[in-house]
């Protein structure tokens, strides 16, 4: 099984260079990593890319901690089983 969690904190330490002690399931994008909309827009493409899924704008919206957003690719993967 893909380490979802694992590659999405790689993606967050790459793209915005936080320290993996700041990245745990309850961490808000906006509140705790303070990314604009563009950082975001982006994080989220990457997602798209690095797990090949479709992450619709509004579903993009609502993932606004990294737990959420986990859970959100985990299931988008199941689906494509």
């Amino acid at each position: 099984m893909v380490d979802v969690s694992g590659k999405v904190a790689k993606i967050l330490i790459d793209k915005l260079g936080v320290a993996e002690t700041e990245i745990n399931p309850d961490t808000n994008f906006i509140k705790d990593l303070g990314i604009d909309s563009l950082d975001y827009a982006e994080i989220v493409m990457d997602f798209e890319q690095t797990f090949d899924i479709r992450i619709p704008d509004e579903d993009a919206e609502k993932l606004s901690t990294i737990g959420a957003a986990v859970q959100y690719i985990e299931s988008k993967l199941s689906e494509k089983k």
